[in-house]
């Protein structure tokens, strides 16, 4: 096993207590966030062997203390780690670096897709609505204002979508005029679009009412199969966004996180 990254400047401080009164997005915005931290990490093994991807250090930092750190700024209370692969080396770093954050673990036995992951992660929130992130991105959306839109609309799942310009990488979302999804566009070259940034609102009470597997990708069997039959909507956050799944943006991370 590699040795553990471990970021000695800085520990988790705990928030004030919040009131059971609020628990349903309240005021307060979305309390609680699942971070899918199950992924093999495959396009990274050459950059960061022996890690999961999620734990790939960034200036002697693990990348999900990053991801962990910006969200507790924006109010996230509660953490739901959905694992998997080498998932002792990050329990391990959030028990010794963040001692006292609130956090369950959702660990997968087997490969469940993103779908999957979220599914099993969600039996474990106390809300009717969640925040949903990827361990090895780093969307700094305003989470109260996500919550405000994902309440406002009654959605099933809200999309957080980052504006983005000459990219071939990711695929297209397009809007309706009030904010549905009108559709989903293959990855290709685009001069310019909107792109899924792996940051969900999601009522979680309806999600696990669906009928789907237990292994199931939440992009191409969910948002991508029932956007027309449910409610699923789109807020564009032109925030910063870093994606470290292939090595150019793992790089790019070093000299951009700090």
């Amino acid at each position: 096993m590699s040795a553990l990254p471990i970021d000695s400047d800085s520990q988790y401080t705990p928030l004030e207590p919040v009131p059971n009164s609020i628990r349903e997005d309240g005021g307060m915005g979305i309390l609680s966030l699942i971070i899918l931290a199950g992924g093999l990490g495959t396009r990274l093994r050459n950059a960061v062997p022996g890690l999961p991807k999620c734990m790939a250090p960034i200036n002697g930092k693990p990348f999900i203390g990053y991801v962990i750190d910006y969200f507790l700024q924006q109010g996230i209370s509660k953490f739901i780690l959905s694992l998997g692969y080498m998932h002792e080396i990050i329990t391990e770093y959030i028990e010794h670096q963040y001692p006292l954050l609130n956090v369950q673990y959702s660990i997968e036995k087997e490969p469940l897709g993103t779908g999957g992951a979220i599914k099993l992660a969600s039996s474990l929130a106390d809300e009717i609505n969640v925040i949903a992130t990827n361990g090895d991105t780093l969307f700094k959306v305003d989470v109260k204002a996500i919550s405000a839109f994902h309440s406002e609309n009654s959605a099933d799942c809200t999309l957080s979508l980052k504006p983005m310009k000459n990219f071939d990488r990711y695929g297209v979302v397009t809007l309706n005029d009030d904010n549905s999804i009108e559709s989903f566009k293959e990855k290709q070259f685009y001069a310019q679009g909107l792109i899924n940034g792996g940051v969900y609102a999601l009522n979680v009470k309806d999600f696990l009412e669906e009928q789907l597997p237990e292994k199931f990708s939440f992009e191409k069997d969910y948002l991508e199969k029932l956007y027309s039959q449910r409610k699923m909507t789109g807020i564009v956050q032109d925030e910063y966004f870093i994606d470290i799944g292939i090595p150019e943006d793992y790089a790019r991370a070093q000299v951009e996180l700090k």
